[in-house]
């Protein structure tokens, strides 16, 4: 294999996992979805507020994104600083995924948490 054709197929499977994360993000009930304490804290109309600002992100850069895989972001609300992330899981959640390009072995988890439970 040439150094162009593996570069190519590593470019393909970070385009991949990126559009699965931002599937998931976009439709947290696909997979799973975990708050920490401090999200749990907020009031019900807080917490949609902040599950909708996770949903709608799109705020991706090179100090947030370094691998383009759009599995992490941060978010001000209410002058606290959030964090949301995207892990990736093999299929029984007891492990660390084979493939994340894979959705068929891979089960993807969001944590929603303030920046200060990082």
């Amino acid at each position: 294999m040439t150094s162009s054709n593996h570069q190519q197929e590593a470019v393909d499977v970070t385009a991949t996992i990126r559009g699965l994360n931002d599937a998931f993000r976009c439709n947290p009930t696909v997979g799973r979805v975990v708050i920490t304490p401090g999200v749990g804290a907020l009031s019900h109309d807080q917490r949609l507020t902040l599950l909708r600002a996770v949903v709608g992100f799109g705020d991706f850069n090179a100090g947030n994104d370094p691998y383009n895989e759009h599995d992490f972001g941060a978010i001000e609300q209410d002058g606290i600083s959030y964090f949301w992330k995207i892990d990736y899981y093999d299929q029984d959640y007891d492990m660390g995924s084979p493939d994340p390009a894979n959705p068929h072995v891979t089960r993807r988890v969001l944590t929603i948490m303030r920046a200060d439970e990082y």
